[in-house]
């Protein structure tokens, strides 16, 4: 069985849409390693998309949670916060979040989305017991510690690497294989819609610099 692996879409629906496109041949089931809300004005659509999906298993990312519960917010940085009150106004489905798993299982995988609350990237040191899936870093790559594979399948919604790409990753259940993926889409529709909607100033600043430095990269 072949499981398309996506993490932090953040309300990006022309994202998620993009990768629903690219995986529709293949996927048989899903895993989403959480952080489906907040940053985008698509909040509603992509819980409602997500859920809907076949065999999908979803773990709650940390903006999940603020969704739920926002009273640490002050501890976030102050354009998370702009963020956050922008994206939050017009969310409506609190339904779709209560009650998701901090982890759940695929194969040989401990999947959540992260390990120890941190932000692991590709040359962090961390020590772990089992194989994992995770997300949170906004960055795509397998590494292996003590032994242990980590897994990141990148971002969906809010690329760090590059900002008008989308990653994800492709596991075969049989061979135990996983293969990650990149696929280029218009970042500019959401860009547009942010812009549409009077998203706060450092909100679109936030993304014109991400655009900027995509554009010299390509």
């Amino acid at each position: 069985m072949i499981v398309a692996i996506f993490s932090d879409v953040h309300a990006n629906l022309p994202a998620l849409e993009a990768f629903e496109v690219a995986v529709r041949d293949v996927a048989e089931s899903y895993l989403c390693l959480g952080d489906i809300v907040n940053y985008g004005p698509w909040n509603d659509e992509c819980l409602e998309r997500i859920v809907a999906m076949p065999g999908i298993q979803i773990v709650a990312g940390n903006h999940d949670r603020l969704f739920l519960d926002d009273s640490e917010l002050h501890e976030e940085a102050p354009v998370v916060q702009e963020f956050y009150h922008a994206s939050r106004a017009s969310f409506t489905r609190l339904d779709l979040l209560r009650n998701l798993p901090d982890e759940t299982k695929l194969g040989p995988f401990r999947c959540s989305h992260t390990v120890g609350g941190k932000r692991i990237f590709a040359d962090s040191e961390v020590c772990v017991d089992s194989d994992h899936l995770i997300g949170h870093s906004h960055w795509q790559y397998s590494i292996q510690r003590d032994g242990w594979r980590i897994i990141n399948p990148g971002s969906l919604g809010q690329n760090r690497d590059r900002i008008d790409m989308i990653d994800y990753a492709l596991y075969d259940t049989d061979s135990d294989q996983m293969s990650l993926k990149c696929t280029a889409y218009d970042v500019g529709v959401f860009v547009a819609e942010l812009r549409a909607r009077k998203w706060p100033a450092p909100c679109l600043a936030y993304y014109e610099r991400k655009l900027a430095e995509a554009e010299r990269r390509r």
